[in-house]
């Protein structure tokens, strides 16, 4: 046991050391210290030092190595610095949008103008022709007065007829198998049967039973089988050459006809909406009467298709709304015809200003007009066999 330093002499202290004498029960007293193996061998109680031992560390103690991504977002400047940078936009993401927006344009005009357009009852009932390869139109110019304010009865030299007659009648046939598309004029006034009315002009049919006895009569007097009927009046016909920013005529020399309000002179020109009107209506300047009158029918026909249908009508926003919104106002189709049905006879008009169409007037004896028999049926059957490449039109569009 240790000796008791100097500094602690005094009975005061005794109660510290174990010294004998009186202690106050409630004093603290000494807890006896029980002998070691140590001091057993002399060492007695001095206090040891523990030796030193190699210090290992634990495999979970050792620097884990920082991952890259922890890494970088050390050396990234302050949010604050990030947060005052403006945000970059990614381009492809911008042309996406762009392209996505452009396509639903491109969609939506043309769904919302089908909606648009009037739907007509134009099937025959009762025994018809039977189907022929490719599909065959029927398609008809109104002179229908009828929607007209005055002041477009003046602009557009309609006059003011009453009821609804057939300025144009055409059949168009596009050949299922690469064949030339066939637009061939039927002149408004053509003798023929109207079934269940005797013999009168082919537009009688139109003013006495409307597009069902039209078709029915025109089936009656070819043999070919209508699959689909567009009609348009005189105010949409105009309308749909403003739509596509007017079209280029070539009337063969000066035209002055007031009935048509047609002042115009000789050689290739632009044409209003009113303009082209007239000289497609226009029949008495050149002393063939419906015949010019057809050809140049299909000649207006022809430059409206080609332009509504062209790119430029596509990449330019107001007149692509334009061309759809004056052609769903001025046609009437019948309700068989679906969209895909239209879209094919736009696409067809387009090609038969070119190599790829011909411009017929059906084989006629005479300018009365009577057809020529022979030369009619041979015609039709060429059209019922899907075989218009072996049809000729000469120079004024009859068949050669």
């Amino acid at each position: 046991m240790a000796d008791r330093p100097d500094n602690a002499r005094g009975k005061d202290f005794d109660w510290l050391y174990g010294q004998s004498g009186q202690v106050d029960d409630d004093a603290t007293r000494r807890i006896p210290v029980r002998p070691r193996p140590e001091d057993a061998a002399g060492e007695g109680d001095h206090t040891r030092v523990m030796p030193n031992q190699p210090v290992q560390r634990a495999a979970a103690q050792r620097p884990v190595e920082r991952p890259r991504q922890a890494e970088r977002a050390r050396q990234a400047p302050p949010a604050r610095s990030r947060a005052r940078r403006p945000r970059r936009r990614r381009p492809g993401r911008v042309i996406a949008l762009l392209l996505l927006l452009i396509l639903v344009f491109l969609i939506a005009v043309p769904i919302w103008a089908w909606s648009q357009i009037t739907k007509v009852e134009a099937e025959p009932s009762g025994e018809r022709p039977a189907d022929t390869p490719g599909a065959t139109y029927l398609l008809v110019g109104s002179d229908s007065r009828e929607g007209l304010s005055d002041e477009q009865k003046r602009d557009l030299s309609t006059g003011s007829v009453e009821g609804q007659r057939t300025d144009t009648i055409m059949l168009m046939h596009v050949p299922r198998f690469g064949g030339k598309t066939l637009l061939l004029s039927l002149p408004r006034d053509s003798i023929v049967d109207i079934p269940g009315n005797g013999t009168n002009k082919i537009n009688a049919a139109y003013a006495i039973g409307g597009p069902k006895l039209l078709v029915q009569t025109v089936e009656s007097k070819t043999g070919v089988r209508i699959d689909n009927y567009v009609e348009i009046g005189l105010g949409g016909f105009a309308n749909i050459v403003e739509g596509v920013g007017g079209v280029e005529i070539c009337p063969k020399k000066a035209m002055n006809d007031k009935d048509a309000g047609l002042d115009i002179e000789k050689g290739c020109q632009q044409a209003d909406g009113a303009t082209a009107l007239g000289y497609a209506r226009s029949r008495k300047v050149d002393g063939l009467g419906d015949v010019a009158r057809a050809e140049r029918q299909r000649e207006v026909v022809g430059k409206i298709a080609d332009k509504a249908a062209s790119p430029w009508t596509v990449v330019n926003p107001v007149r692509y709304v334009s061309v759809a919104s004056a052609g769903a106002d001025a046609l009437a189709i019948g309700k068989n015809v679906g969209p895909l049905d239209l879209a094919r006879f736009a696409w067809a008009m387009r090609k038969v200003t070119g190599d790829e169409g011909l411009n017929c007037t059906v084989p006629l004896r005479d300018l009365a007009v009577n057809w020529d028999e022979d030369k009619a049926a041979a015609l039709f059957e060429k059209v019922r066999q899907d075989d218009t490449n072996s049809i000729k039109c000469d120079r004024t569009g009859g068949i050669s």
